[in-house]
């Protein structure tokens, strides 16, 4: 499903126009964003949990070369399944 089905199923699911629907997705991805930016994780009961984990610096290696690189530390994104989303897709 792409952005676009998306907008559509929200349209269809909550009674709302096609452009609300999309202004609440956009509002809802931004303000997720906002969040794991600062930090923060945003919990979803019954969704999910959005978190931020940390990632060490290590040590990799060019698989063209051979030659090993440095690969920077950095914040990655995570998204932890909730119970009845699980429950659902199990």
């Amino acid at each position: 499903m792409n952005k676009q089905e998306f907008v559509n199923a929200i349209a269809s699911e909550s009674g709302l126009s096609k452009t609300d629907s999309e202004k609440a997705l956009n509002a809802t991805t931004e303000a997720i964003k906002n969040a794991l930016a600062k930090g923060e994780s945003v919990q979803l009961i019954g969704f999910g949990t959005f978190s931020i984990s940390k990632r060490a610096a290590r040590t990799g290696r060019n698989p063209q070369t051979g030659k090993e690189i440095q690969i920077a530390a950095k914040n990655v994104a995570k998204f932890k399944p909730g119970k009845a989303l699980d429950e659902a897709v199990n």
